[in-house]
């Protein structure tokens, strides 16, 4: 079989992919993408396939699974390969670990492209990888990400972002898109699309990071009175909550509950109640199988239409598509 939208008539050519082994590396970061390329080989590419980890030794995933290496980190060549960092829970160890993190600054330089899945990207940043460049991980990390490495400009929402020869992707399963997305620039989108329909997956996932998060970060205001207008709007999603309403509440005018709003949460009231109603009514599509309109009513949107339209602003998705890929199965 040939090697899809390539356009080659020739043989297709061999492409080193190296995947980083270390101590506590996340077991789906490394078996994700490599089995992406695997099926990949079986449709027509030839992507050879090797671990490398410091000394040649085997490491420990985060599960206790033993994974063996092919080679020592120190001997590997990147030379026209894949460089893949994978990501793993014990991050901050990592990346304190300098031999570890010169050896990934060793490959990334002389790699063809260097990718990383998940806090993966905390390594590269460390071996100054992503210095000036456009970056992603984990939603839950990219704040730490943006704070710990003020040169990489993090994207909080992307599934992966590609910069130059470099490319980073966001929480565990995103390495899967990631490595469809080599395959698709490597071998063309008919074989990219044949290989996620062998694994029964999406070759490009909608929406973004966000709607993965059950709650929006929005952290401890100083202010008391602020707290606890946050509390009471988020235990009645679907009480009025309008500007006058809050503002009356609090004790305050409706000028200073402003900017009380944007000094501490760097939002709108009316940003906050939409993002508190839009997680109320995730819950809800997830959790439920009632209608939309008395979704949209408990949420606190009124009708489908309006609850449709955050969906959009907040997700990228309707709601109706959110329900269908994140309720469970219902197998029991």
């Amino acid at each position: 079989m040939g090697g899809g939208g390539t356009g080659d008539t020739g043989p297709v050519k061999a492409r080193p992919v190296l995947v980083v082994l270390y101590d506590g590396v996340r077991l789906l970061d490394v078996s994700g993408p490599l089995e992406v390329f695997a099926e990949a080989n079986e449709h027509g590419g030839r992507y050879e396939l090797r671990t490398a980890s410091p000394g040649g030794a085997d490491v420990r995933a985060n599960t206790g699974t033993r994974l063996g290496a092919d080679l020592d980190l120190a001997a590997a060549d990147p030379r026209g390969a894949t460089v893949l960092v994978p990501g793993g829970p014990e991050w901050v160890r990592t990346i304190a670990d300098t031999e570890l993190v010169a050896q990934i600054r060793r490959l990334a330089d002389g790699a063809s492209r260097t990718a990383s899945v998940c806090a993966g990207a905390f390594a590269l940043a460390a071996a100054g990888v992503l210095d000036g460049r456009r970056a992603t991980t984990h939603w839950d990390l990219t704040g730490q990400l943006a704070r710990r490495f003020p040169l990489v400009r993090v994207d909080a929402d992307a599934i992966f972002v590609k910069d130059g020869p470099v490319i980073t992707s966001a929480g565990v399963t995103s390495g899967i898109d990631l490595t469809l997305a080599l395959v698709e620039e490597d071998l063309g989108p008919e074989i990219a699309r044949l290989v996620a329909k062998h694994l029964v997956v999406f070759l490009q996932r909608p929406g973004g990071q966000s709607q993965f998060s059950v709650r929006l970060e929005t952290g401890r205001p100083r202010n008391e009175v602020l707290r606890g207008l946050l509390d009471a709007v988020a235990a009645d999603p679907s009480a009025p909550h309008t500007l006058g309403d809050m503002a009356a509440r609090a004790g305050v005018s409706v000028r200073h509950l402003t900017r009380l709003f944007r000094e501490e949460l760097g939002r709108t009231p009316a940003r906050f109640v939409e993002q508190v109603r839009l997680e109320f009514a995730q819950q809800q599509l997830e959790g439920t199988v009632d209608p939309l309109d008395v979704v949209a009513r408990r949420s606190g949107f009124g009708s489908v239409e309006t609850l449709r339209r955050a969906f959009a602003r907040g997700l990228g998705v309707t709601p109706s598509d959110y329900r269908s890929r994140f309720r469970t199965t219902g197998i029991s």
